[in-house]
């Protein structure tokens, strides 16, 4: 027991002593961090005589700070802060992260990299603050910060020591592995996952589809199914939603997965080669076809065929592709000879097949052969819970294309994301990230301002959730429809009625935004003012 004649600075320096002495006794016994950190930071607030005290590492994925342990006299700051993230280059956390220094700052809200949102959301008021780096071999790995002297204030010598137990807590992180994930405790970890990061409940055989939402997760079943046995598969879903993406999954986990998926996109090819391109052709079979040629059947042969826009295909070329699906067998174009063929078909469309075959389009037992096993991929509008993780891989792939760091998303510009209705799905998504990417600087985080016009919710999003204009009415789907005509219309006239810039900036092909035109009939005169400005038959891009 301390000697109540003790003087007030001996116990103070005692406390702090044994403070270190205490986490150093915690390593030397294995003490789980969980435990042991917790203890630290709530006395390391009471030596210092403190309102709160945190620790905060850095996320190296989506470079945020987040707060694994605080100990705060206040009650409900602690579970506010749980589920608190900010960009690791903002704050004085982040001036201290970059410069490797600790700080004392006696008025924090007037200094430079105040970074104000935490008082925001907390209701706290930060007057000043201490704050070390937890410094490690690999670069710094956190910040300890404790905040508010409750008497009189902060000094040097309480600078020197929390920098001190900073390096100390900083071998048990490193240790530890912690910042790849090691638990603090329980519940933190599973509240950990914030607006841009949130648990992936997926099969883990198919880490290409990205997704947390029940529809997804049918996809994936479905998907599992389709690997195992060899079956033809019909992927059906709007453009951009990834297809293509499934089919490749499919093969790439399947038996067939040691030679290389064949695909042609036949709404991309004329149809007066798509025979040609499918079953070859020999020597003499038309003007210039000077030698013998193998179609992609044969290239395919003991592998799998994706076709996408199964729907191009002409009603001859229909009845050969049934041929092959049910003998695998094929001739070339111009040949005699039989060839006999081992491939997997997968097709994919993003029209409705069964209204094809009623309208006489598509061949009714092709149909039923193609679509043994459908697999039904939903837009991106009916599973925004998917749209934060597609976002952070996206940004991944899209800035290493670019040569760039990975970036973070702040939350308002994440919800504009989420409350997007993504006409071209996926697609669209990744082509507003990489321009959002582009926007903005190398070291910063995108921001709603990074955003095109149409995505961002600058007016609070009353206008995109009630459509075009007026209270919403009608059936969902003829909502739905309604939205995306008029957005293509829109595009048009953005640029001029060129087909082929529209396109490119909806995310989808010149072929299908073509068969929209015509699907909609929007080569008709058109009655209204607002529509009169544009008319298809006039597109220089035809």
């Amino acid at each position: 027991m301390a000697n109540a004649n003790q003087d007030p600075g001996t116990r103070e320096e005692q406390g702090r002593y044994g403070l270190l002495l205490a986490l150093t006794r915690g390593f030397n016994a294995h003490t789980e961090l969980d435990t042991l950190l917790p203890f630290v930071i709530q006395r390391c607030r009471e030596v210092l005589n403190a309102e709160g005290c945190s620790l905060l590492l850095v996320d190296e994925e989506t470079q945020e700070l987040y707060f694994p342990v605080t100990s705060s006299r206040t009650p409900g700051i602690d579970a506010q802060l749980e589920g608190l993230r900010f960009p690791v280059s903002e704050g004085i956390a982040g001036e201290v992260i970059r410069k490797q220094q600790a700080l004392f700052v006696a008025e924090a809200g007037h200094h430079k990299s105040f970074y104000s949102e935490v008082d925001k959301l907390t209701g706290a008021r930060t007057h000043d603050m201490l704050c070390a780096p937890l410094r490690s071999q690999g670069g710094v790995l956190g910040v300890v910060e404790v905040l508010n002297c409750l008497k009189g204030g902060f000094s040097d010598e309480d600078l020197e020591f929390l920098d001190a137990l900073a390096g100390s807590i900083a071998i048990a992180v490193e240790n530890a592995n912690l910042v790849d994930g090691l638990r603090l405790s329980k519940q933190r970890l599973e509240r950990e996952v914030t607006t841009l990061q949130r648990e992936r409940v997926q099969k883990d055989d198919f880490p290409e589809i990205i997704g947390c939402s029940l529809a997804i997760s049918r996809v994936i079943s479905l998907m599992e199914s389709a690997v195992h046995f060899p079956v033809t598969v019909q992927i059906q879903g709007e453009t951009g939603v990834g297809k293509e993406v499934v089919a490749q999954a499919i093969h790439a986990h399947g038996p067939r997965r040691d030679s290389p998926l064949v695909a042609l996109d036949c709404g991309a090819m004329p149809s007066s080669l798509l025979e040609s391109e499918l079953f070859g052709f020999c020597r003499g079979a038309f003007t210039g076809a000077q030698h013998d040629k193998a179609g992609l059947f044969e290239a395919a042969d003991g592998s799998t065929l994706f076709l996408d826009e199964i729907d191009a295909l002409s009603l001859d070329q229909q009845a050969k592709l049934l041929r092959v699906l049910q003998e695998g067998e094929l001739r070339r174009l111009g040949e005699t000879r039989t060839r006999r063929v081992d491939v997997r078909v997968i097709s994919a469309t993003n029209r409705n097949l069964e209204t094809e075959v009623r309208e006489k389009r598509f061949r009714e037992d092709l149909y039923y052969r193609l679509n043994v096993f459908p697999i039904e991929i939903p837009p991106l509008r009916e599973r925004p819970e998917d749209i934060p993780l597609l976002a952070v891989s996206l940004l991944q792939r899209v800035s290493k294309r670019l040569g760039l760091p990975a970036k973070s998303i702040e939350p308002d510009a994440l919800e504009d994301l989420v409350a997007y209705d993504w006409p071209g799905n996926v697609r669209e998504l990744e082509n507003e990230l990489e321009r959002a990417t582009a926007l903005t600087a190398p070291s910063a985080s995108i921001s709603r301002s990074s955003l095109s016009e149409h995505i961002s919710r600058t007016d609070g999003g009353q206008s995109r959730r009630r459509g075009l204009g007026g209270e919403p009415h009608g059936n969902l789907q003829t909502a739905r429809r309604e939205f995306e005509r008029q957005y293509v219309i829109s595009a048009l006239d953005r640029h001029d009625g060129n087909a082929t810039r529209a396109a490119r900036d909806l995310g989808i092909s010149r072929q299908m935004l073509q068969r929209k035109i015509r699907d909609w009939k929007l080569r008709e005169p058109r009655r209204s003012r607002e529509e009169s400005r544009w008319r298809p038959d006039s597109d220089p891009g035809s």
